[in-house]
């Protein structure tokens, strides 16, 4: 009796500092705990079957940026400061940036591959290179998954070691079971510190679990059943255990209240975990705490479904919009527009639908991609035919444009003559040329267009100048024809032929030098100082042949290079006399053919007349040649005296 009470100090002393059997199992078993006998001696804890799985640790949520309007250079430097953090808390917002960064490649991949074919490459001769920016995100990603397998193999290491720290501890409690010991106290507080260290050691290799397990709990039974702890023990150990799994129940209800699904949830797999290492409590209250506890599970559990259905309906309803989407842009890219206006149309009403799909929720994982690139095929498809339109547009613009320089270029020369009238119509020609041209880009339009017509401009002012002072001046001009044209009538020639020859001559270069008339009075004056020089000639008895030899002589005397003029003169004059010896002869061969005709008499004076004057401008000329043979004589002359 002594010794027996002597074994109940002992236990009751150390019982402040005695823990639940830990089971590491990650699930509440549906059976409910079992329940105990009253044994009339000490007898070892419940046990339940080992586990067969081992659940991976829940996870912390990791918050859900948007990187859907990120260029690549934000998803690099994202990704950076992504490393920096612990890689267990990165992997969803990691998948993110990739998938995003690998969107937004491929469309600088496209671009550079469109570039390539218009440049004129071959799409069979065309490789894909990644950029700087691309580069520096596969190093980032390899990086990433680096450090993802060290840390997986880190587990598996810390799994293997905690494996032998296990195997440690049941070897330790073997000996305590093979033990002598006699002090109840001694070896309960020896079973206390295996079990603390035990619980601090985290998870194993899952193929050695199970059997890890059940030879764990085969020495706690063994060490119960040596130490034959009594009922008034197991009743304490018991009450124990149902005051720390009210206060499990209490965690439990609170969880209920949590705004996130995420925390209640993993709040709940923690109580679990906790509920697992309580022992058995007794047998009137296992049935009511068991039943508290469920029930405030299955409330957490309900929400997570329900939320999880929630959310399964959203993404259905986001594809069902973005179906719509896809459609919507299937009917607005069927038919190719015809315009520009229908292009940019078509454009703002293709924008507009990319911006409410950026506004609708993600889809089902599994057609994410496949609606996704349905529905920027369509849009990538559209803008290309645009490019390939607009390019041809611009092509067509830019001929115009080089036509409409070529034109100001022209109408610049033009505004630089003073040959009114051909200038005038060439210029007119000039803009009626510019209307049938085509239109240019409208941001070199108007220059254009402004530079042809300040040439246009310039010429007409310039025209419309010249005239005022023209019209100004021939009432001046008039006026000093009517005075030349009296001194004419009235000079009084005297014998000498040379004189009045000289006299003639300088009537005619004064008449020669007065600029414009009035048009009205113009060949009024013409015709009156023409018959009276005539009048003159035929006064004096001298001829118009004799006349002009006389001022042709008087040209060469005063022509600035006499040798050049003599020669240029010679080479003009003998090629006039020959082209009208050729006329003369077809002339005369065609005088033959008149006979016949109703009108040959008419005719044939005619072409009399037209070769009697070609005869007499042969004449002429002939003389002129005898002058410039002459005066080129005189020329070598003077210089062989000089010499």
């Amino acid at each position: 009796m002594e010794e027996t009470n002597e074994l109940q100090n002992a236990v009751n002393e150390a019982l402040p500092n005695t823990e639940p059997v830990a089971e590491e199992v990650t699930e509440i078993p549906n059976n409910e705990p079992a329940t105990l006998e009253t044994p009339v001696m000490p007898e070892a804890p419940e046990t339940t079957e080992a586990p067969e799985t081992q659940e991976a640790p829940v996870e912390e949520a990791e918050p859900e940026p948007d990187y859907s309007n990120s260029t690549r250079e934000e998803l690099v430097a994202a990704m950076k400061e992504l490393l920096g953090m612990d890689v267990q808390k990165i992997k969803n917002r990691v998948a993110a940036i990739r998938n995003r960064f690998n969107e937004l490649n491929r469309e600088v991949q496209n671009a550079a591959f469109e570039k390539f074919i218009a440049e004129g490459g071959n799409k069979d001769d065309y490789q894909n290179e990644n950029d700087a920016v691309a580069e520096e995100m596969h190093r980032l990603q390899d990086q990433y998954r680096a450090m993802r397998q060290k840390h997986i193999e880190e587990l598996e290491e810390q799994k293997k070691r905690n494996l032998e720290a296990k195997q440690a501890l049941i070897e330790e409690m073997r000996q305590l079971i093979d033990s002598e010991e006699e002090q109840v106290r001694t070896a309960m507080d020896k079973f206390n510190s295996i079990q603390e260290r035990w619980k601090a050691i985290g998870e194993v290799p899952r193929e050695q679990m199970n059997d890890l397990w059940q030879n764990y709990h085969f020495q706690i039974e063994q060490f119960f059943a040596k130490l034959k702890i009594n009922r008034e023990l197991r009743a304490l150990d018991q009450k124990r255990n149902l005051e720390e799994k009210i206060k499990l129940c209490e965690s439990a209800e609170e969880l209920i209240m949590e705004p996130s699904v995420t925390k209640a949830f993993k709040g709940l797999q923690e109580l679990r975990a906790r509920w697992k290492e309580v022992g058995p409590v007794p047998v009137e209250q296992n049935e009511e705490i068991w039943q508290r506890f469920c029930n405030a599970a299955n409330q957490i559990d309900e929400r997570r479904k329900e939320y999880y259905d929630q959310r399964k309906e959203e993404l259905d309803n986001n594809l069902l919009a973005k179906q719509a989407l896809v459609d919507k842009a299937t009917e607005l890219t069927e038919k190719r527009p015809e315009s520009t206006k229908d292009w940019n149309d078509t454009t703002a009403a293709l924008d507009e639908l990319l911006k409410v799909w950026k506004t609708i929720g993600p889809v089902p994982r599994e057609v994410n991609e496949e609606i996704w690139t349905k529905f920027k095929g369509m849009i990538d498809k559209h803008y290309s035919e645009k490019k390939e339109y607009f390019g041809a547009i611009r092509d067509e613009q830019e001929a115009n444009y080089q036509k409409k320089v070529d034109l100001c270029l022209k109408a610049e020369a033009i505004a630089k003559r003073e040959d009114w009238k051909k200038a005038t119509e060439e210029l007119l020609e000039l803009q009626q040329e510019w209307k049938s041209i085509g239109t240019t880009s409208r941001k070199v339009s108007e220059k254009i267009w402004q530079r042809f017509r300040k040439a246009c401009d310039e010429f007409f002012a310039k025209k419309s100048e010249f005239f005022a002072e023209r019209r100004t001046s021939e009432s001046e001009n008039l006026a000093q024809k009517e005075a030349i044209l009296s001194e004419l009538k009235a000079h009084q020639f005297g014998e000498d032929r040379e004189e009045n020859l000289a006299a003639i001559k300088e009537f005619q270069r004064r008449w020669a030098e007065v600029g414009y008339v009035p048009m009205a009075e113009k060949d009024r004056l013409h015709k009156e100082f023409r018959g009276e020089i005539d009048r003159i000639f035929e006064q004096l008895k001298i001829s118009a042949r004799e006349a002009e030899e006389t001022a042709y002589r008087e040209r060469i005397r005063n022509a600035g290079d006499a040798r050049k003029f003599v020669n240029n003169e010679k080479q003009e004059l003998m090629e006039r006399i020959e082209k009208l010896k050729s006329d003369l002869n077809l002339w005369e061969n065609n005088l033959g053919f008149l006979a016949n005709s109703k009108q040959a008499d008419l005719l044939k004076q005619e072409f009399e007349k037209k070769m009697q004057g070609a005869r007499q401008q042969i004449a002429l000329m002939q003389a002129k040649l005898r002058i410039l043979n002459e005066a080129e004589k005189a020329e070598k002359e003077a210089s062989k005296s000089e010499e």
